[in-house]
């Protein structure tokens, strides 16, 4: 194992505060979407709901003046309190699935911020590649690595990098430190595409 030298695990920590910064900036991307597909999620909702409540009304009326105009009818009456109790449960109908929408656009808006965080090309820095899957180094909680299978092996690669320059930088740091074998490749969609040139 190569012996790590203090500046250059300060130069490592730099480059992975970089690399969080990016992840943040991904992240800003996401809630800007977020916020936009909710404002498109509310106006929907809005437009249902007026659309529901002419309906409802066209439909009090239509049922009450059906009412007044036969009112000495008691057949007719009970038609009106039939149709009374019929709107009542088409509201509480529209309630449920005003609710459901809400659920499902949630569910939604995580999957579109996923996709959209996948279809971005980013560059990471493989160091080590395995023929068996070493669960070991592929924490969930570690922040900014991969573990990619790359048949027939498992790749392990630091950091998340917007540009190729950045990761680039983050390879000669690691090469410094004794990772001799340390290359840049590029990834999108959780698929390494190629790897890079290294200068």
């Amino acid at each position: 194992m190569p012996f790590i030298e203090e500046s250059d695990l300060l130069e490592l920590h730099k480059d992975i505060d970089k690399a969080q910064i990016i992840n943040e900036r991904l992240l800003d991307q996401i809630k800007f979407k977020n916020k936009e597909l909710k404002k498109s999620k509310i106006q929907r909702n809005v437009l249902a709901g007026v659309t529901a409540l002419f309906l409802i009304g066209t439909l009090a009326i239509t049922s009450f003046t059906a009412g007044l105009s036969s009112s000495s009818n008691t057949y007719e009456n009970r038609n009106l309190l039939v149709s009374i109790d019929s709107l009542e449960a088409v509201k509480t109908r529209i309630d449920n699935l005003k609710q459901k929408n809400e659920e499902l656009s949630l569910v939604n808006e995580f999957y579109m911020a996923k996709r959209f965080l996948q279809k971005e090309k980013i560059y990471s820095v493989q160091v080590k590649s395995f023929v068996d899957n070493n669960i070991t180094l592929s924490a969930e909680s570690l922040a900014n690595t991969m573990f990619v299978k790359t048949n027939p092996f498992y790749s392990y690669s630091l950091g998340n990098f917007e540009t190729l320059e950045e990761a680039r930088s983050f390879r000669y740091q690691l090469v410094k430190m004794g990772f001799d074998d340390a290359f840049v490749a590029s990834y999108q969609d959780g698929k390494r595409l190629k790897i890079e040139d290294p200068y």
